[in-house]
């Protein structure tokens, strides 16, 4: 069966909303992953962005290495091979840095949206990373606008409970493959933890998702698009009504191993106390609460983080 992950226009928000809140909908249901383009967000921004992050990982290992947080990962530098997915026995290979949201004085949970690092032998890094920061953090507002249509709920809903959410731009480096690591991947088998996932993708191939009938569909370089799924907490509020599908990024074949890989998702997180409980219009005969208990978002993110070895 031939599988190709949706993609839809953003600008039909305006020319034909229903439409699009329907196809996608429809795409939540079936792959848990859709396209988008005309999303607005400029080239510029991201080939600035993406220059400030090449030039960090291109630093010397003990230079990147000053920039590790103690705080579960969520800020500064990962070095290669801590990340571990769930139920894997082996690391992921790859390197990455978090960017966070910028808090002021108000901040209230200075404990949970921690100050940033900003490496300082790269002067445009903290301007660039910011700059794409808030971009996603606005491209997903609108599309959780489209989710919240979707699941017949007011197009705002959202809006409060990630005013303060604690998001995450990550970018990623999986340097090229040597086979010192065997049976490791790029990114074993993994779902996301937070409720949707923006992905700027790179142009080499390795991204797949698991379709419903257990084949692996490759995602790969959909021109001009962000790529946005479903992760475990929106899965969880919607009762798995919008299901949050399994991915991985396998190691490329022969020479295209010797390439490095790029790619920045911005994980979307809401507010640390915000209560993820079963929406009620999720709920049915058919589809009973399997989750009676609810649990704050803060306490599912770090319980996940100790799952994945960041804390």
């Amino acid at each position: 069966m031939h599988h190709q992950v949706p993609v839809l226009d953003l600008e039909r928000l305006t020319t034909d909303r229903d439409g699009l809140v329907e196809d996608a909908g429809n795409a939540y249901r079936e792959y848990g992953f859709c396209g988008f383009r005309n999303h607005g967000i400029t080239g510029e921004a991201i080939a600035g962005a993406n220059r400030a992050f090449r030039d960090f990982f291109a630093l010397p290992e003990a230079v990147k290495l000053r920039y590790r947080s103690a705080a579960g990962g969520q800020r500064g530098y990962t070095p290669f091979g801590v990340e571990q997915a769930r139920d894997q026995a082996v690391p992921d290979l790859k390197e990455f840095w978090h960017t966070g949201r910028e808090m002021g004085p108000d901040n209230p949970w200075p404990d949970i949206l921690q100050p940033n690092l900003w490496p300082a032998e790269i002067p445009t890094f903290r301007a660039e990373a910011l700059d794409l920061y808030n971009r996603l953090d606005r491209l997903g507002g609108r599309i959780l606008g489209v989710v919240a249509r979707a699941l017949g709920l007011p197009p705002d809903w959202f809006e409060p409970h990630v005013r303060y959410g604690n998001s995450i731009l990550r970018a990623i480096h999986y340097p090229p493959v040597t086979g010192e690591c065997p049976g490791a991947i790029r990114a074993a088998t993994h779902e996301d933890i937070n409720l949707i996932t923006l992905l700027l993708g790179s142009d080499e191939e390795g991204l797949q998702i698991l379709a419903r009938d257990g084949s692996w569909v490759p995602v790969t370089s959909i021109a001009d698009a962000v790529v946005v799924n479903i992760g475990d907490m929106m899965q969880r509020l919607t009762n798995h009504v919008r299901p949050s599908t399994p991915h991985r990024v396998v190691n490329p074949p022969g020479s295209k191993s010797d390439v490095p890989r790029y790619s920045i998702p911005f994980f979307m997180h809401p507010n640390p106390d915000f209560e993820i409980r079963t929406l009620p219009g999720c709920i049915s005969a058919d589809n009973p609460d399997r989750y009676p208990q609810p649990i704050t978002a803060n306490e599912f993110l770090e319980q996940r983080l100790r799952e994945i070895k960041l804390m």
